[in-house]
């Protein structure tokens, strides 16, 4: 009966504790610090945003407790870093966190740049050509390029939690993972079916550090993250020594943001040309129309309705495109959720009302 007691008198201590412990921060500014990364900050009316909505998107996004996960909203315009706010912590705008997923876009970049310096030769490539662990897996040998690009491997090969092999990569069992996944069944013949799966653009990059004769976090440094000015990262190795590429990178929203300001300008950045107008215009073409009934490009993400490309990771790693309103959005959140608790779709609604105040 005492322990009954104390438990019942403990409930209200443990309330007052929950309701202390805020899930975000309130609102307090959208103005952006200066950091010296790249970026120029600029404000909402000189880019043709209306300031006092903008500022009401923020406090909602602040208040907003369905979406208790959201760590970040940024946003650009023109070119220039117009809003930031961060609703766990301030450090997210050095922090790298895991992007997840959205290491497969910048993957679909770094190919680009593979084709334009010829380690690659086409798109329509067997993979056998490029990987000699092929000549152990016969029947994977003739998968394309562009089957890895967008997701028709074929290969029988799972994304999902505990049962699915990317649970198995994450916890480094498999002793080479270029073998672990060629050694996998197939599902499909290549080129049959479009499965949304980390395993392809593993092959990807493992054929960028194949033909490079670097590691490809190494490549991607020289060849393209030096020019975007991009430091606040890190990209991790499998444990045979291989760039991971269906997830693994850790970045901060404002160096996520490089890469989507790079596709707005067809593969410039401050006036350099670092990616062929050529490629971003095929990576960002509709090529799936039925990835999670979403569209797809080559590891790109579409939304023709919202004439949006995307980038998205796990969890709610977000950064929108629009180039007809010369307009990136940016929006993180908690990146080890799982189930009902992760974000996905809803940083769409906070593109929306911010598209619908820039003139």
């Amino acid at each position: 009966m005492k322990t009954r007691f104390l438990i019942i008198l403990m409930i209200p201590l443990l309330v007052a504790c929950l309701q202390e412990d805020e899930l975000k921060k309130p609102f307090i500014s959208y103005k952006p610090a200066i950091l010296n990364d790249g970026w120029d900050a600029s404000t909402p009316e000189n880019e043709g945003i209306d300031a006092v909505k903008l500022k009401k998107v923020f406090e909602d996004y602040h208040d907003d407790m369905d979406i208790w996960q959201a760590r970040s909203l940024l946003v650009f315009r023109n070119g220039k870093l117009v809003a930031e706010s961060y609703t766990k912590d301030d450090s997210d705008q050095t922090t790298p966190r895991a992007m997840w997923s959205c290491t497969k876009q910048v993957v679909g970049l770094l190919t680009g740049i593979a084709l334009e310096k010829g380690l690659i030769g086409s798109l329509n490539d067997s993979i056998g050509q490029y990987l000699p662990e092929t000549e152990n897996y016969p029947d994977k040998k003739s998968i394309t390029i562009e089957q890895l690009l967008t997701m028709k491997s074929g290969i029988a090969y799972s994304n999902d939690g505990l049962k699915g092999q990317s649970d198995d990569i994450l916890r480094q069992l498999p002793e080479n993972i270029t073998d672990f996944i060629l050694g996998l069944p197939m599902a499909y013949k290549p080129g049959e079916k479009s499965v949304y799966k980390d395993c392809d653009p593993q092959l990807m990059a493992c054929i960028i550090q194949q033909t490079s004769g670097m590691k490809t976090r190494e490549w991607a440094i020289e060849v393209l993250f030096n020019a975007l000015q991009i430091k606040n990262f890190d990209w991790m190795d499998y444990k045979d020594g291989t760039t991971l590429g269906g997830f693994g990178i850790l970045s901060t929203p404002r160096e996520m943001a490089k890469f989507g300001q790079l596709v707005l300008d067809s593969g410039l950045w401050q006036g350099n040309r670092l990616v062929s107008k050529e490629w971003i215009r095929e990576m960002t073409e509709v090529r799936v129309n039925d990835m999670y009934s979403m569209q797809f490009g080559y590891l790109w993400w579409k939304d023709e309705s919202r004439h949006m490309t995307y980038m998205h990771g796990h969890g709610g790693q977000f950064v929108g495109i629009i180039p007809d309103k010369q307009l990136i959005v940016v929006f993180t959140a908690e990146v080890n959720t799982q189930d009902d608790f992760q974000l996905g779709i809803e940083a769409f609604d906070w593109v929306d009302k911010i598209a619908e105040i820039c003139h």
